[in-house]
């Protein structure tokens, strides 16, 4: 993995295309501009890409960035697809005392906590297996029988067999998780994962996933807190990291994007 992203920098572009350019090369390093981008973004590296006012003919823009040194980040922004036709202009950030968005005591001297994005799992579920009502409250365990998964760093598929959410439900409708399932990635290791999670909302918002609706993601709070472990040694970074995953049900699946806390 690259150096931790802590330090962060305000970046102009100005960008001039050479005359006499012809459209499909423009068009063509645009659109892998674009999806440079959406990388540096995924990595943790690109927080906010602005358009400032601009002239007839003028095109600009501004980023504020993240980087482990303002080293690295010469070499990000050397690599972008439009290097050649920008003037970039690099001015690095420390915090202001005054910042609003850090309303923390002056005692409080740690780092801020930053997630990192490391995969999205999309995985399809199988008919549950219900336990009925315990002691603890309403179990079942939900079979996830496939799916893929994708990141920065790793991507591969789902094992079936060796994945499960072994669920409690409670009288008001909130799911506690205890989530296991198996990876593979695309070069054959394997990684157990581990989540412990709660799915909680409004009682309407959960009637309607109770019924197998398609209910968007952002009318509930489904949150887990994810270990990680494997046996590759190329991915021991795994082992000791903290990682939490934000949960989506699908009818017929769940999606779990996963964050490395650094």
């Amino acid at each position: 993995m690259s150096e931790e992203p802590t330090m962060e920098f305000l970046v102009g572009f100005d960008v001039t295309i050479p005359d006499g350019t012809p459209e499909s090369e423009i068009k063509e390093r645009v659109g892998a501009e674009a999806s440079a981008a959406a990388a540096l973004a995924r990595q943790g590296h690109l927080v906010r890409l602005w358009s400032p006012p601009v002239g007839p003919g003028e095109s600009k823009a501004v980023g504020l960035y993240r980087a482990g040194s303002e080293a690295e980040l010469d070499g990000l922004l050397g690599a972008l697809p439009l290097n050649g036709w920008m003037q970039i202009t690099v001015t690095p950030l420390e915090p202001h005392p005054n910042d609003p968005t850090s309303p923390r005591p002056s005692s409080f001297q740690l780092p801020d906590p930053r997630l990192t994005p490391i995969y999205r799992l999309e995985a399809t579920l199988g008919e549950p297996i219900d336990l009925g009502d315990t002691d603890h409250g309403h179990r079942r365990i939900v079979p996830l029988t496939g799916g893929i998964f994708a990141g920065p760093a790793i991507s591969g598929k789902l094992l079936p067999g060796a994945s499960a959410d072994w669920q409690t439900g409670l009288p008001d409708g909130t799911a506690i998780g205890d989530i296991r399932y198996t990876l593979q990635t695309e070069g054959g290791d394997v990684l157990y994962v581990q989540g412990r999670g709660v799915r909680h909302g409004s009682a309407d918002v959960l009637a309607r996933l109770a019924r197998g609706e398609d209910v968007d993601a952002s009318e509930y709070t489904f949150r887990t807190s994810t270990h990680i472990e494997t046996a590759a040694p190329h991915l021991d970074w795994l082992n000791k990291g903290v990682f939490v995953s934000v949960g989506g049900r699908q009818p017929g699946g769940v999606i779990y994007e996963t964050y490395l806390v650094q």
